[in-house]
Protein backbone atom coordinates (compact mmCIF):
# COMPACT_ATOMS: atom_id res chain seq x y z
CA UNK A 1 0.00 0.00 0.00
CA UNK A 2 1.00 3.57 -0.94
CA UNK A 3 1.03 5.53 2.56
CA UNK A 4 1.30 8.94 1.29
CA UNK A 5 -1.33 8.35 -1.37
CA UNK A 6 -3.67 6.80 1.41
CA UNK A 7 -3.01 9.55 3.81
CA UNK A 8 -4.00 11.81 0.80
CA UNK A 9 -7.56 10.44 0.95
CA UNK A 10 -7.94 9.86 4.76
CA UNK A 11 -10.47 11.71 6.85
CA UNK A 12 -8.09 14.94 8.52
CA UNK A 13 -8.13 12.91 11.87
CA UNK A 14 -6.58 9.72 10.78
CA UNK A 15 -3.65 12.31 9.14
CA UNK A 16 -3.12 14.07 12.53
CA UNK A 17 -3.14 10.99 14.63
CA UNK A 18 -0.81 9.47 11.96
CA UNK A 19 1.19 12.52 11.98
CA UNK A 20 1.45 12.93 15.79
CA UNK A 21 2.61 9.38 16.39
CA UNK A 22 5.52 9.31 13.01
CA UNK A 23 6.54 12.91 15.11
CA UNK A 24 6.52 12.30 19.24
CA UNK A 25 8.44 8.73 17.75
CA UNK A 26 10.70 10.22 15.71
CA UNK A 27 11.80 12.70 18.51
CA UNK A 28 12.04 10.44 21.29
CA UNK A 29 14.55 8.36 19.19
CA UNK A 30 16.58 11.12 18.67
CA UNK A 31 16.85 12.36 22.06
CA UNK A 32 19.42 9.66 23.06
CA UNK A 33 21.82 11.31 20.82
CA UNK A 34 21.46 14.03 22.52
CA UNK A 35 21.28 13.46 25.97
CA UNK A 36 22.16 9.71 26.74
CA UNK A 37 26.00 10.79 28.01
CA UNK A 38 23.84 12.44 31.35
CA UNK A 39 23.14 9.18 32.59
CA UNK A 40 26.58 9.01 33.47
CA UNK A 41 28.46 10.92 36.63
CA UNK A 42 32.22 10.88 35.37
CA UNK A 43 33.21 10.39 39.19
CA UNK A 44 36.01 11.91 40.46
CA UNK A 45 37.13 12.86 36.85
CA UNK A 46 38.39 16.61 36.01
CA UNK A 47 40.36 18.63 33.89
CA UNK A 48 41.44 21.91 34.22
CA UNK A 49 39.90 22.07 37.65
CA UNK A 50 36.86 21.35 36.18
CA UNK A 51 34.19 18.53 36.23
CA UNK A 52 34.23 16.19 33.18
CA UNK A 53 30.76 16.20 32.86
CA UNK A 54 30.50 19.99 33.41
CA UNK A 55 33.50 19.97 30.50
CA UNK A 56 30.73 17.79 27.97
CA UNK A 57 28.03 19.48 28.71
CA UNK A 58 29.84 22.86 27.47
CA UNK A 59 31.13 21.31 24.57
CA UNK A 60 27.51 20.30 23.47
CA UNK A 61 25.92 23.60 24.21
CA UNK A 62 28.61 25.33 22.45
CA UNK A 63 28.23 23.23 19.29
CA UNK A 64 24.34 23.19 19.51
CA UNK A 65 24.66 27.16 19.97
CA UNK A 66 27.00 27.42 16.40
CA UNK A 67 24.61 24.55 14.97
CA UNK A 68 21.51 27.12 15.37
CA UNK A 69 23.39 30.05 14.20
CA UNK A 70 23.62 27.73 10.97
CA UNK A 71 20.39 27.09 11.11
CA UNK A 72 18.76 30.15 10.88
CA UNK A 73 19.68 29.99 7.19
CA UNK A 74 19.54 26.15 6.78
CA UNK A 75 16.64 25.36 8.41
CA UNK A 76 14.54 28.31 6.88
CA UNK A 77 15.59 27.66 3.37
CA UNK A 78 15.29 24.41 3.55
CA UNK A 79 12.57 22.71 1.11
CA UNK A 80 10.02 20.33 2.31
CA UNK A 81 11.91 17.32 0.58
CA UNK A 82 14.78 17.97 1.61
CA UNK A 83 13.86 17.24 5.25
CA UNK A 84 13.46 13.62 5.58
CA UNK A 85 17.13 12.79 4.31
CA UNK A 86 18.32 15.93 6.26
CA UNK A 87 16.94 14.20 9.50
CA UNK A 88 19.25 11.00 8.98
CA UNK A 89 22.24 12.96 7.54
CA UNK A 90 21.97 14.84 10.81
CA UNK A 91 21.85 11.95 13.33
CA UNK A 92 23.71 9.77 11.21
CA UNK A 93 26.95 12.39 11.56
CA UNK A 94 25.96 12.44 14.82
CA UNK A 95 27.11 8.82 15.64
CA UNK A 96 30.33 8.52 14.00
CA UNK A 97 31.41 11.67 16.05
CA UNK A 98 30.24 9.80 19.33
CA UNK A 99 32.13 6.55 17.93
CA UNK A 100 35.04 8.79 17.59
CA UNK A 101 34.33 10.18 21.11
CA UNK A 102 34.19 6.34 22.83
CA UNK A 103 38.06 5.56 21.52
CA UNK A 104 39.65 8.85 21.70
CA UNK A 105 41.29 9.56 25.50
CA UNK A 106 39.84 12.01 27.55
CA UNK A 107 40.01 15.56 27.31
CA UNK A 108 40.42 15.69 23.28
CA UNK A 109 37.26 13.22 22.96
CA UNK A 110 35.31 16.51 23.51
CA UNK A 111 35.28 17.76 20.31
CA UNK A 112 33.96 14.62 18.77
CA UNK A 113 30.74 16.07 21.32
CA UNK A 114 31.11 19.81 20.04
CA UNK A 115 31.34 17.90 16.49
CA UNK A 116 28.29 15.68 17.27
CA UNK A 117 26.45 18.30 18.14
CA UNK A 118 26.26 20.79 14.97
CA UNK A 119 24.29 18.52 13.31
CA UNK A 120 22.04 17.73 16.21
CA UNK A 121 21.07 21.12 16.37
CA UNK A 122 19.63 21.38 13.50
CA UNK A 123 16.81 18.41 14.10
CA UNK A 124 14.48 20.19 15.71
CA UNK A 125 13.86 23.19 13.54
CA UNK A 126 13.31 20.50 10.20
CA UNK A 127 10.97 18.26 12.08
CA UNK A 128 8.62 21.13 13.15
CA UNK A 129 8.90 21.55 9.32
CA UNK A 130 6.54 18.94 8.86
CA UNK A 131 4.20 20.55 11.43
CA UNK A 132 3.57 24.08 11.22
CA UNK A 133 0.75 25.89 9.02
CA UNK A 134 -1.82 23.18 10.08
CA UNK A 135 -5.14 23.03 12.04
CA UNK A 136 -4.43 20.62 13.54
CA UNK A 137 -0.63 22.35 14.29
CA UNK A 138 -1.53 22.92 18.49
CA UNK A 139 -2.10 18.98 18.54
CA UNK A 140 0.76 17.56 16.80
CA UNK A 141 3.37 19.86 18.28
CA UNK A 142 1.75 18.60 21.59
CA UNK A 143 2.73 15.10 20.63
CA UNK A 144 5.95 16.44 20.00
CA UNK A 145 6.33 18.16 22.84
CA UNK A 146 5.12 15.52 25.16
CA UNK A 147 8.16 13.66 23.30
CA UNK A 148 10.66 15.61 24.10
CA UNK A 149 9.20 16.49 28.10
CA UNK A 150 9.46 11.99 28.25
CA UNK A 151 12.79 12.14 25.78
CA UNK A 152 15.19 13.24 28.54
CA UNK A 153 14.12 11.04 30.90
CA UNK A 154 14.00 7.82 28.24
CA UNK A 155 17.37 8.80 27.06
CA UNK A 156 18.99 8.24 30.76
CA UNK A 157 17.09 5.10 30.73
CA UNK A 158 18.19 4.16 27.95
CA UNK A 159 21.69 5.13 28.91
CA UNK A 160 21.42 3.16 32.43
CA UNK A 161 20.31 0.47 30.59
CA UNK A 162 23.38 0.39 28.58
CA UNK A 163 25.73 1.12 31.49
CA UNK A 164 24.34 -1.67 33.34
CA UNK A 165 23.68 -4.30 30.69
CA UNK A 166 25.82 -3.77 27.57
CA UNK A 167 29.26 -2.27 28.68
CA UNK A 168 30.01 -0.47 31.88
CA UNK A 169 32.34 2.13 30.42
CA UNK A 170 30.71 5.68 30.43
CA UNK A 171 32.61 6.76 27.02
CA UNK A 172 31.00 3.99 25.29
CA UNK A 173 27.89 4.31 26.86
CA UNK A 174 26.90 7.58 24.19
CA UNK A 175 27.45 5.28 21.01
CA UNK A 176 25.86 2.27 22.06
CA UNK A 177 22.67 4.06 22.91
CA UNK A 178 22.73 6.10 19.60
CA UNK A 179 23.88 2.86 17.67
CA UNK A 180 20.37 1.10 19.49
CA UNK A 181 18.01 3.84 18.32
CA UNK A 182 18.90 4.57 14.70
CA UNK A 183 17.13 1.62 13.83
CA UNK A 184 13.91 3.29 15.07
CA UNK A 185 14.46 6.48 14.36
CA UNK A 186 15.09 5.24 10.26
CA UNK A 187 11.69 3.84 10.34
CA UNK A 188 10.04 7.02 12.34
CA UNK A 189 11.84 9.37 9.85
CA UNK A 190 9.82 7.60 6.98
CA UNK A 191 6.67 7.64 8.11
CA UNK A 192 7.11 11.44 8.85
CA UNK A 193 8.07 11.61 5.14
CA UNK A 194 4.54 10.40 4.23
CA UNK A 195 2.45 12.79 5.99
CA UNK A 196 1.01 14.88 3.35
CA UNK A 197 1.47 18.97 2.70
CA UNK A 198 -0.79 21.24 4.46
CA UNK A 199 -4.11 21.59 2.36
CA UNK A 200 -5.69 24.91 1.26
CA UNK A 201 -7.88 24.94 3.99
CA UNK A 202 -5.01 25.12 6.02
CA UNK A 203 -2.93 27.86 4.40
CA UNK A 204 -6.22 29.82 4.46
CA UNK A 205 -6.46 29.56 8.44
CA UNK A 206 -2.75 29.74 9.32
CA UNK A 207 -0.99 31.61 6.56
CA UNK A 208 0.53 30.24 4.51
CA UNK A 209 4.13 28.44 5.52
CA UNK A 210 7.19 28.99 3.17
CA UNK A 211 10.87 29.16 3.40
CA UNK A 212 12.33 32.40 4.47
CA UNK A 213 15.08 34.13 2.52
CA UNK A 214 17.97 36.67 4.25
CA UNK A 215 15.82 39.31 3.10
CA UNK A 216 12.65 38.25 4.40
CA UNK A 217 13.83 36.95 7.57
CA UNK A 218 15.13 41.16 8.08
CA UNK A 219 11.66 42.17 7.45
CA UNK A 220 10.53 39.93 9.99
CA UNK A 221 12.82 41.05 12.46
CA UNK A 222 11.87 44.98 11.71
CA UNK A 223 8.35 44.19 11.78
CA UNK A 224 8.29 42.44 15.53
CA UNK A 225 11.82 43.43 16.57
CA UNK A 226 11.02 44.75 20.47
CA UNK A 227 9.08 41.55 20.76
CA UNK A 228 11.52 39.12 19.67
CA UNK A 229 14.06 40.89 21.79
CA UNK A 230 12.07 40.38 24.88
CA UNK A 231 11.46 36.64 24.17
CA UNK A 232 14.66 35.76 23.09
CA UNK A 233 15.82 37.30 26.28
CA UNK A 234 13.60 35.66 28.40
CA UNK A 235 13.48 32.03 26.36
CA UNK A 236 17.15 32.08 26.95
CA UNK A 237 17.06 32.44 30.75
CA UNK A 238 14.18 29.21 30.60
CA UNK A 239 16.41 27.41 28.45
CA UNK A 240 19.29 27.60 30.83
CA UNK A 241 17.14 26.51 33.62
CA UNK A 242 15.66 23.81 31.91
CA UNK A 243 19.06 22.62 31.13
CA UNK A 244 20.66 22.63 34.31
CA UNK A 245 17.69 20.46 35.71
CA UNK A 246 17.76 17.84 33.05
CA UNK A 247 21.48 17.48 32.59
CA UNK A 248 22.09 17.54 36.36
CA UNK A 249 18.89 15.39 37.42
CA UNK A 250 21.15 12.14 38.33
CA UNK A 251 23.26 14.39 40.55
CA UNK A 252 20.39 15.76 42.32
CA UNK A 253 18.98 11.93 42.88
CA UNK A 254 21.87 11.21 44.31
CA UNK A 255 21.51 14.08 46.86
CA UNK A 256 18.33 13.41 47.69
CA UNK A 257 18.48 9.87 48.29
CA UNK A 258 17.05 8.13 45.48
CA UNK A 259 20.11 6.94 43.60
CA UNK A 260 20.40 3.50 41.52
CA UNK A 261 17.30 3.97 39.67
CA UNK A 262 17.09 4.53 36.34
CA UNK A 263 13.65 4.20 35.98
CA UNK A 264 13.06 7.30 37.71
CA UNK A 265 14.35 9.65 35.46
CA UNK A 266 11.09 8.27 32.64
CA UNK A 267 8.79 7.73 35.79
CA UNK A 268 9.10 11.20 36.98
CA UNK A 269 8.70 12.92 33.89
CA UNK A 270 5.45 11.20 32.47
CA UNK A 271 3.20 12.87 34.68
CA UNK A 272 4.57 16.21 32.91
CA UNK A 273 4.50 15.07 29.70
CA UNK A 274 1.11 14.14 30.05
CA UNK A 275 -0.43 17.48 31.72
CA UNK A 276 1.51 19.43 28.89
CA UNK A 277 0.31 17.06 26.14
CA UNK A 278 -3.03 17.95 27.29
CA UNK A 279 -3.03 21.38 27.62
CA UNK A 280 -1.48 22.19 24.30
CA UNK A 281 -4.08 19.83 22.72
CA UNK A 282 -6.76 21.62 24.10
CA UNK A 283 -5.72 24.38 22.47
CA UNK A 284 -6.73 23.11 19.16
CA UNK A 285 -10.28 24.08 20.31
CA UNK A 286 -9.44 27.89 20.31
CA UNK A 287 -9.91 29.22 16.88
CA UNK A 288 -9.14 32.78 17.52
CA UNK A 289 -5.71 32.90 17.37
CA UNK A 290 -5.33 36.24 19.12
CA UNK A 291 -7.06 34.93 21.92
CA UNK A 292 -5.01 31.57 21.79
CA UNK A 293 -2.05 33.82 21.50
CA UNK A 294 -3.08 35.76 24.42
CA UNK A 295 -3.93 32.39 26.34
CA UNK A 296 -0.26 31.16 25.73
CA UNK A 297 1.46 34.23 26.87
CA UNK A 298 -0.70 33.86 30.34
CA UNK A 299 0.58 30.44 30.63
CA UNK A 300 4.22 31.40 30.38
CA UNK A 301 3.78 33.48 33.07
CA UNK A 302 1.88 30.49 35.16
CA UNK A 303 4.97 28.28 34.42
CA UNK A 304 7.00 31.19 36.15
CA UNK A 305 4.51 31.57 39.46
CA UNK A 306 4.23 27.44 39.63
CA UNK A 307 8.35 27.17 39.40
CA UNK A 308 8.65 29.90 42.47
CA UNK A 309 5.73 28.38 44.38
CA UNK A 310 6.41 24.31 44.54
CA UNK A 311 10.21 25.50 45.09
CA UNK A 312 8.94 27.54 48.34
CA UNK A 313 6.79 24.66 49.26
CA UNK A 314 9.46 21.86 49.37
CA UNK A 315 11.61 24.17 51.70
CA UNK A 316 8.57 24.74 53.91
CA UNK A 317 8.13 20.88 54.19
CA UNK A 318 4.87 20.95 52.67
CA UNK A 319 5.62 18.72 49.65
CA UNK A 320 8.14 15.92 49.47
CA UNK A 321 11.11 15.89 46.91
CA UNK A 322 9.54 13.93 44.12
CA UNK A 323 6.56 16.14 44.24
CA UNK A 324 8.87 18.83 43.85
CA UNK A 325 11.15 18.02 41.34
CA UNK A 326 7.62 16.80 39.23
CA UNK A 327 6.13 20.39 39.95
CA UNK A 328 9.28 22.48 39.10
CA UNK A 329 9.96 20.06 35.95
CA UNK A 330 5.88 21.16 35.08
CA UNK A 331 6.41 25.16 35.32
CA UNK A 332 9.34 25.23 33.59
CA UNK A 333 8.11 23.03 31.09
CA UNK A 334 4.66 24.35 30.54
CA UNK A 335 6.92 27.74 29.68
CA UNK A 336 8.93 26.37 27.64
CA UNK A 337 6.96 24.08 25.45
CA UNK A 338 4.68 26.79 24.48
CA UNK A 339 7.68 29.08 23.49
CA UNK A 340 8.94 25.99 21.51
CA UNK A 341 6.76 25.31 19.48
CA UNK A 342 2.64 26.50 19.56
CA UNK A 343 3.91 30.60 20.24
CA UNK A 344 5.07 31.59 16.95
CA UNK A 345 2.71 29.49 15.00
CA UNK A 346 -0.27 31.25 16.99
CA UNK A 347 1.68 34.69 16.57
CA UNK A 348 1.89 34.14 12.83
CA UNK A 349 -1.52 33.09 12.49
CA UNK A 350 -2.70 36.04 14.59
CA UNK A 351 -0.62 38.66 12.38
CA UNK A 352 -1.35 36.52 9.33
CA UNK A 353 2.66 36.62 8.43
CA UNK A 354 3.80 34.14 5.82
CA UNK A 355 6.79 32.74 7.25
CA UNK A 356 8.13 29.94 9.02
CA UNK A 357 8.56 28.72 12.74
CA UNK A 358 11.22 26.80 12.23
CA UNK A 359 13.38 30.22 11.20
CA UNK A 360 12.22 31.95 14.64
CA UNK A 361 12.94 29.17 16.83
CA UNK A 362 16.15 28.53 15.52
CA UNK A 363 16.95 32.04 16.26
CA UNK A 364 15.78 32.11 19.85
CA UNK A 365 17.76 28.40 20.45
CA UNK A 366 21.13 30.27 18.94
CA UNK A 367 21.13 32.64 22.00
CA UNK A 368 19.10 30.16 24.51
CA UNK A 369 22.14 28.08 24.65
CA UNK A 370 24.64 30.44 25.26
CA UNK A 371 22.65 31.51 28.29
CA UNK A 372 22.85 27.81 29.16
CA UNK A 373 26.73 28.53 28.98
CA UNK A 374 26.53 31.27 31.67
CA UNK A 375 25.00 29.27 33.98
CA UNK A 376 27.21 26.40 33.80
CA UNK A 377 29.74 28.77 33.81
CA UNK A 378 28.44 30.94 36.89
CA UNK A 379 27.88 27.65 38.82
CA UNK A 380 31.15 25.90 38.30
CA UNK A 381 33.38 29.13 38.65
CA UNK A 382 31.59 31.42 41.27
CA UNK A 383 29.42 28.73 42.96
CA UNK A 384 31.38 25.43 43.00
CA UNK A 385 31.40 24.80 46.69
CA UNK A 386 27.50 24.81 46.72
CA UNK A 387 25.52 21.57 46.09
CA UNK A 388 23.91 21.23 42.67
CA UNK A 389 20.33 21.00 44.19
CA UNK A 390 20.88 23.89 46.36
CA UNK A 391 22.21 25.88 43.88
CA UNK A 392 18.73 24.65 41.58
CA UNK A 393 16.97 26.07 44.36
CA UNK A 394 18.23 29.29 44.10
CA UNK A 395 18.26 29.70 40.57
CA UNK A 396 14.68 28.52 40.83
CA UNK A 397 13.96 31.51 42.42
CA UNK A 398 15.64 33.97 40.37
CA UNK A 399 14.72 32.72 37.12
CA UNK A 400 11.01 32.61 38.51
CA UNK A 401 11.22 36.80 38.66
CA UNK A 402 13.46 37.94 35.74
CA UNK A 403 11.28 35.91 33.22
CA UNK A 404 7.90 36.68 35.01
CA UNK A 405 8.76 40.28 34.14
CA UNK A 406 10.27 39.73 31.03
CA UNK A 407 7.35 37.75 29.60
CA UNK A 408 5.00 40.68 30.84
CA UNK A 409 6.97 43.19 29.01
CA UNK A 410 6.00 41.13 26.15
CA UNK A 411 2.75 41.14 26.58
CA UNK A 412 2.47 44.68 26.61
CA UNK A 413 4.63 45.17 23.67
CA UNK A 414 2.20 42.48 21.90
CA UNK A 415 -0.95 43.48 23.24
CA UNK A 416 -0.04 47.24 21.98
CA UNK A 417 0.82 46.18 18.58
CA UNK A 418 -2.65 44.09 18.09
CA UNK A 419 -4.23 47.61 18.37
CA UNK A 420 -2.45 48.72 15.75
CA UNK A 421 -2.75 45.98 13.48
Amino acid sequence: MDVKNYLKQAPSWVVTLFAAIAAFCTYLCFYPFRRAYTAATYENLYFFGVHFKILIITAQVIGFAVSKGIGVKIVSEMKPAQRPKGLLIFTGLSLVSMFLFSVTPAPYNLFFVFLASLPLGLFYGVILGFLEGRKSTDFLVAALTASFIVGSGFAKTVGNWVLQHLSSDEFQMPFLADLIMYGPLLFFVWLLAQVPAPSEADKIDRAERLPMSKAERKAFMKEFGLGMVLFVISYSILTAYREFRDNFMPEMFQELGFSGKPSLFTQTEIPIAIAILLIMAAMQWIKNHRMAFNLIQGLLLLGAVIVAGSTFLYQEGIVNPIVWLIAVGFGAYLAYSMCNSIYFERMLASFKYVGTVGFMITLADYYAYFGSLGVLFYKNFFQHSISNLKFFIGISYAVSAVYFLLVLFSVIYFTNKAKKA
